[in-house]
């Protein structure tokens, strides 16, 4: 008796078995309907056996084979089992989770998604005016030559150096030889403009995009464009990297230094990392580009496991890396947020007729509305966290959990009517603006404005043709942006990250701050940046200024070995929530002795999240350690198995293998 193992995305941790009869000739990476209690569900035919630890009698046959996409191959599940094996999650969760919700789900695919999906390309050449510089050239021709076999690439382009434009033609020599591509953007906002560029340089090609905010029926095509061998290139937000592509013969990741590559619910992976394992599956290499490195790239490009491209000079003729220059808070006094200098620097580009961008990474009107009289501030009642003031629309919101609140017309303890808006976040910033200039076309981009569908796309083409004068934005507008007429941009709040605890936040900050002052100066106009800051002779904004990311990461990289920080140790962290804190706080601590720990291994106390409350639900973690990869992992490995047997139900807990957020 054959016995078909099956994936299913159920909370249990373990493979469900199947009999395998005449009548159901299910293979392995088969999508099959299968019993399971009362109902059916979708599950992946993952392996064969013999026979069954289960009695034979109890084994029910398979329903059906859905044969509606195309059969996943050998090599992506091997690519899931990596997935669910290093970040510690089930392989029936990984695997359908990887798949898109239509394909999960009992209902056939209609005809026209599986015609759209075969739909095949022209002849897929490069389209281009542009003649590359010498550098990329050059770049490419090495990206070229590691063809056929895994190579890491770390191309440092400063911004505006035409990264893209050597993706485009290393993507042309892939597709000359008969391969496919996967693109991969840190943002769903950055796809638009970056299909475009795409489909531009490929006008015959076949272009997948996948991302979440797709509706059923495109992804769905996407999806099975790509694991078809349809699309020619497929492009998508971290997601796309769990695609199926039978002939993966280039991986892309650009601005691989974002933390939006990081999944923060279910299966908790890395985009960049993944793709990195992807090529070293496919045996194919793989481009990680970005302007500021992460220093776990930049530490792997030193030691030799990436090769290092280098772009060191802007694409267009002349063009120059914008001026950097601190503005001292603790000389020039700011009135609403805005020092003289700044002000007096956004005139200038008024009367020039160029554009302006002022960068602020805090949506709403102010962080916080305060009663001076007795100390009252509007907090949410489900999470301990400050509500933020949104004016436009009269609201407060929090902007963890989503609750939100009228705004009070009087204190709700003292009935004192003078209540404060403290701090600023980008409606307030347009808000002062427009009283200093009012003649100018100010336009705010920040998540608030850009909700609707197709509605940032179409403010960054109008703010492309012009027509505005002053942007004001958070770091949507910091990356993969390119408009002419911009050369200046200033800088407010910076100083925060600085007194942060996370060990993160500088490198963060300097990236951040590096991607916005790219903005200015990038066709013949030249740039300047200025930043407000009452540390202007910190090390990090002297870096900014010489534009010296090698230096700035060798400081880092120096603080994090002393500290035995990433990326010189590897960590996993265990998060609890709960009803109630000590609930949270006993699980982890019956969880720390619930394994014996490797000497090469250290398990931190449990503390309270930053933010403890979110949603209603008390939050606590704990910190793993380990200067060992290996070590790390087989400890994870046995603790997750007895986690997900005892773990009491009233506690929700994951593990999350090389956190980046600590909040």
């Amino acid at each position: 008796m054959r016995v078909l193992r099956v994936a299913l995305d159920v909370p249990l941790a373990t493979l469900f078995d199947y009999m395998r009869t005449p009548e159901i000739d299910a293979e392995i990476g088969d999508r099959v309907v299968v019993p399971f209690g009362t109902r059916s569900r979708v599950g992946v035919v993952v392996e064969e056996a013999a026979n069954s630890t289960i009695d034979a009698s109890k084994l029910r046959p398979a329903s059906r084979v859905l044969a509606d996409a195309p059969r996943l191959s050998a090599s992506w599940l091997e690519f899931m089992r990596f997935l669910a094996g290093y970040y510690q999650r089930p392989l029936g969760e990984t695997v359908m989770g990887a798949l898109p919700p239509r394909l999960r789900s009992l209902k056939p695919l209609p005809a026209k998604v599986r015609d759209a999906a075969l739909a095949a390309s022209g002849s897929p050449q490069l389209v281009s005016s542009h003649t590359p510089s010498e550098a990329q050239a050059q770049t490419v021709d090495r990206i070229a030559a590691a063809a056929g076999r895994y190579a890491a690439f770390l191309l440092h382009g400063v911004t505006g150096s035409g990264k893209t434009e050597v993706y485009l033609r290393a993507i042309a020599r892939v597709l000359e030889r008969g391969g496919q591509a996967l693109a991969l953007v840190p943002e769903i906002s950055l796809t638009p403009q970056l299909e475009a560029r795409f489909r531009a340089a490929f006008p015959a090609a076949r272009i997948a995009v996948l991302h979440s905010a797709l509706q059923d029926v495109p992804r769905t095509a996407a999806w099975l464009a790509a694991a078809g061998g349809a699309a020619d290139i497929v492009l998508g937000t971290r997601l796309a990297v769990l695609t199926p592509v039978p002939r993966l013969a280039l991986v892309v990741v650009d601005e691989e230094h974002d933390t939006s590559f990081k999944q923060q619910e279910g299966l908790r992976y890395s985009g960049r990392d993944a793709a990195v394992v992807r090529a070293k599956l496919a045996g194919c290499p793989v481009v990680l580009g970005t302007a500021t490195p992460s220093l776990e790239t930049w530490q792997n490009a030193l030691e030799g496991r990436y090769e290092r491209l280098a772009l060191p000079e802007r694409a267009v003729p002349g063009a120059q890396l914008p001026a950097v220059r601190c503005v001292d808070l603790r000389r020039e006094s700011a009135e609403h947020g805005f020092s003289p200098s700044l002000l007096a620097a956004v005139g200038e580009r008024l009367a020039r007729r160029e554009q302006s961008l002022v960068f602020i990474n805090r949506r709403g009107y102010a962080p916080v509305l305060a009663c001076h009289a007795c100390g009252w501030s509007a907090g949410c009642l489900r999470c301990t966290a400050r509500l933020v003031l949104h004016r436009t629309d009269r609201r407060l919101r929090c902007h963890y959990c989503g609750d939100e609140a009228p705004i009070p017309r009087t204190c709700p303890t003292c009935g004192n009517l003078d209540l404060k808006a403290m701090g600023r976040g980008t409606q307030r910033v347009e808000e002062t603006l427009a009283g200093h200039f009012p003649a100018a076309r100010i336009v705010r981009i920040d998540r608030d404005s850009a909700r609707r569908r197709g509605e940032l796309a179409r403010t960054l083409e109008g703010i492309a043709r012009g027509e505005a004068d002053v942007l004001v934005g958070t770091q949507l507008l910091a990356k993969g942006h390119d408009f002419p007429l911009l050369t200046l941009v200033g800088v407010l709040d910076a100083d925060g990250a600085l007194l942060s605890t996370d060990y993160r936040a500088a490198e963060r900050l300097f990236a951040t701050l590096a991607q916005v002052a790219g903005r200015a100066g990038r066709a013949q106009h030249a740039g300047e940046v200025l930043v407000q800051t009452r540390y202007p002779e910190h090390p990090l904004f002297r870096a900014l200024a010489r534009h010296d990311y090698a230096a700035f990461a060798e400081a880092q990289l120096a603080e994090r070995r002393g500290a035995g920080f990433p990326p010189f140790v590897h960590e996993a962290a265990l998060r609890a929530e709960a009803p109630k804190l000590a609930q949270a706080m006993q699980f982890l601590q019956d969880a720390a002795r619930l394994v014996p720990v490797p000497d090469e291994v250290q398990v931190y106390d449990p503390v309270p999240h930053v933010i403890t409350r979110r949603a209603d639900l008390e939050r606590a973690q704990l910190l793993v350690q380990s200067g060992s990869r290996p070590a790390l992992q087989a400890f994870l490995r046995d603790w997750s198995e007895r986690l997900f047997a005892s773990a009491p139900r009233q506690v929700r807990w994951h593990l999350d293998v090389d956190p980046i957020e600590f909040d």
